[in-house]
C-alpha cells in the first residue's frame, strides 16, 4: 500500500478494501438519491448526475446508472406529473480498480425478493479498458 492511498485501520487486502468500497458506493446511491423527483424526460439527466458524483470517489473506474421511471408508483397530474425516485427504478453497476484487483458490484431491485439487492458481480484482475461515461 502506498502512503497516498486511503487506508483502513484494520489490515485489509486490496480485494477486501475494494469490496468494502463497492458496498459504500452502492449504499450511498441508494440512500442519497431516493425521493428525488424524476420523470421520463429527466431520468437520463438524473442517471448522469449520479454517475458523475459516484465517479469522483476513490478507486472508481466506471459507473453505469439506469433510471426506469415507469417502475415507480402513480404519477401526479399537470405540473406534478412525476414520480419520486424509488429503489425499483434503479439499476447501478460500479467497477472499482486498485492495481491488479478489480471489483464489479451492482444494485438492482429484485422483483422476486421485492427488495433492492446489492451484490458482488465479479472480483478479479481488471478487464481491458472499455469506454466509460466518466471520461477517464
Amino acid at each position: 500500500m502506498s502512503a497516498a492511498r486511503p487506508t483502513h485501520v484494520a489490515r485489509l487486502s486490496r480485494r477486501e478494501a475494494l469490496l468494502f468500497e463497492a458496498g459504500i458506493k452502492l449504499g450511498g446511491v441508494f440512500h442519497q438519491y431516493l425521493g428525488m423527483p424524476v420523470s421520463p424526460r429527466t431520468a437520463g439527466v438524473v442517471a448522469r448526475a449520479v454517475e458523475a458524483a459516484v465517479g469522483l470517489q476513490p478507486f472508481v473506474r466506471s459507473v453505469r446508472v439506469r433510471v426506469e421511471p415507469g417502475r415507480g408508483g402513480r404519477v401526479g397530474r399537470g405540473r406534478f406529473a412525476y414520480r419520486y425516485l424509488t429503489a425499483e427504478m434503479l439499476d447501478v453497476t460500479v467497477e472499482l480498480v486498485d492495481g491488479p484487483v478489480a471489483v464489479e458490484a451492482r444494485l438492482v431491485h429484485r422483483r422476486d425478493l421485492r427488495f433492492p439487492l446489492m451484490s458482488v458481480v465479479r472480483v478479479g484482475p481488471p478487464r481491458k479498458r472499455r469506454s466509460s461515461r466518466l471520461g477517464r
